[in-house]
């Protein structure tokens, strides 16, 4: 294949958005029409997983195919640190073959030298490097000293007033008119419904009869969803829209800080939310559309964000895959075949918490849940290892280890299996 004749990619990843956060998941309280004609023009995945519960380590995984442990980053990215820069990503995977790059929105993966976005492989970038800023004077607001936080080709630029979220689908028009007649690959990192719940004015009006919090996360995500309109729009508008892979993850499950007000997101039935490996802080929301791609699709087996780019290899036809890529390319998936490609998947942060799932059990060391939904783990007894069968109770109300020893054995033994395991035998 020619590299003009090469599909687009366009890789959007919402930032704490819910489990089941679009209408299209069930939430019905939610107005989401782009991103349910997405699902209906595409495939909308009921099983996909980020690569973490927390910002850094997700985005790691989905740029490198890799764990977050196998891309070296398994915590958030601080003010020293970050993405290790001899990590491939997808956009430096992708320029070698001919494609412009974009990086549009949060970055999160370091700010030292040799881990910016134009030194992994983005010969465009615009936003904010730390993990939030505010979205209309671009600072960040955490932990003194408070700083602006705005960065265009890394040189810092001030749009005091501006919303952010329209930058960034004003950035993304100019890069696909201006690329349009080569292939273009854009990273679009949304920092919403990530805290601070600043959506636009209209949303609030529309959701005012919901109660707080989950009117404020409401608009934000109606918000991203009409920005996400508008994103298809440009893309139409400039004639690449049916040679343009479009991809939609959330990072990780719905936050219950403080900073978003105790909550806001929708994980339904399942238990948790980010931070914590039970299924609402790893289960995403997840759609797929483009060239090849099969129409209003359901794929219920599991996937996993270290999948997209050696899927996005496979269909942009790349020439070599980087090293150490621990991810699956989902096409036959996307294209009609809902075959299991994965029976286990293992997760891993800072080397205080990991989980292991094989077929429908799940077996997770010193659990995490900050809901408050469920009886306080006892991670220092009973629940220091927290087993549950997903096909038996998906909500993981209950610890099965007492019941099931050997289960818990097994898992352990599955986990010690992988490359990237804590030593089980320094914390049993």
């Amino acid at each position: 294949m020619a590299v003009a004749d090469r599909p687009n990619v366009v890789v959007i990843m919402t930032d704490d958005q819910g489990t089941l956060d679009l209408n299209c998941y069930g939430a019905k309280d939610l107005y989401t029409p782009n991103f349910d004609r997405m699902a209906e023009n595409g495939v909308r995945f009921t099983q996909f997983y980020a690569g973490s519960s927390v910002c850094s380590p997700s985005r790691a995984s989905l740029l490198t195919g890799k764990s977050p442990s196998g891309a070296g980053l398994t915590g958030n990215a601080g003010r020293v640190g970050g993405l290790p820069p001899e990590q491939v990503t997808i956009a430096e995977m992708l320029k070698a073959e001919g494609y412009a790059t974009a990086h549009i929105g949060k970055w999160h993966l370091g700010k030292d030298q040799g881990r910016r976005p134009k030194d992994q492989g983005f010969e465009y970038t615009f936003g904010h490097m730390e993990g939030c800023i505010d979205n209309y004077s671009h600072f960040f607001y955490w932990s003194g000293p408070n700083y602006h936080d705005l960065w265009e080709n890394g040189k810092e630029v001030y749009e005091d007033g501006y919303f952010f979220q329209d930058s960034l689908i004003e950035k993304s028009r100019r890069f696909i008119y201006d690329n349009k007649d080569l292939p273009f690959f854009i990273y679009l990192a949304i920092n919403l419904p990530h805290y601070p719940l600043q959506p636009d004015a209209k949303w609030l009006e529309h959701y005012k009869d919901l109660p707080s919090p989950r009117k404020n996360y409401a608009a934000c995500v109606s918000t991203v969803d009409e920005k996400v309109g508008l994103l298809i729009t440009h893309l139409e508008s400039a004639g690449v829209l049916d040679n343009t892979l479009v991809i939609f993850q959330s990072d990780h499950g719905h936050s219950v800080e403080e900073r978003t007000m105790w909550g806001g997101g929708y994980a339904g039935s399942y238990r948790g939310s980010k931070f914590g490996f039970f299924e609402g802080g790893l289960r995403v929301p997840a759609i797929v559309m483009g060239p090849g791609v099969a129409k209003g699709t359901e794929v219920h087996n599991s996937a996993m964000s270290m999948d997209l780019l050696p899927t996005i290899a496979d269909y942009c036809e790349v020439s070599e895959m980087p090293e150490g890529v621990e991810g699956v390319t989902l096409r036959s998936m996307l294209e009609g075949n809902d075959q299991q490609l994965r029976n286990t998947m293992r997760w891993n942060m800072r080397g205080d918490r990991w989980a292991v799932r094989h077929g429908p059990w799940k077996l997770l060391f010193n659990p995490r849940d900050d809901t408050k939904e469920y009886p306080k783990l006892d991670t220092n007894g009973k629940d220091r290892y927290f087993l549950a069968n997903l096909e038996m109770d998906r909500s993981e109300s209950r610890n099965l280890s007492s019941e099931y020893p050997e289960k818990v054995e097994e898992l352990i033994s599955v986990y010690k299996e992988w490359d990237h395991a804590i030593p089980v035998e320094a914390i049993r």
